[in-house]
């Protein structure tokens, strides 16, 4: 596929990360499609939001920088279907938690943009 997608689509990932972390919903706005779904597929913790819903969440939550977490990090896979669909496999580490995302993504006219954020979580062990 297309190089300069799997670029843009790393640079996407470096802001959703960044975004994360210093739970900036300024950041995570350019990463985010408006009509963000956000599942979490975590057993006993289901629950789905809305763009609103999760950018509130964002500014409502301390920041994982502010406390010194550790910060990791990968995108296991990124896969495309032609040049305007794609998904991303990612896992990280913040907030006691490993997250597994699967992150399906849209060109839109504004660039690359998360459609849906479905993920699961298990909490770290000690």
């Amino acid at each position: 596929m297309n190089g300069s997608h799997e670029t843009e689509i790393r640079e996407l990932m470096k802001s959703y990360f960044d975004g994360l972390y210093h739970s900036s919903s300024d950041i995570l706005r350019t990463v985010f499609h408006p009509d963000l779904a956000y599942v979490n597929g975590t057993t006993g913790n289901y629950e789905h939001l809305d763009f609103e819903e999760y950018m509130a969440r964002i500014d409502a939550r301390t920041p994982p920088a502010s406390r010194g977490d550790v910060r990791e990090e990968i995108i296991e896979r990124i896969a495309f279907k032609g040049d305007r669909i794609g998904i991303v496999e990612a896992r990280m580490t913040m907030m006691g938690r490993n997250y597994q995302d699967l992150l399906t993504i849209i060109n839109t006219d504004d660039g690359w943009r998360v459609l849906t954020k479905v993920f699961s979580f298990v909490e770290r062990k000690a």
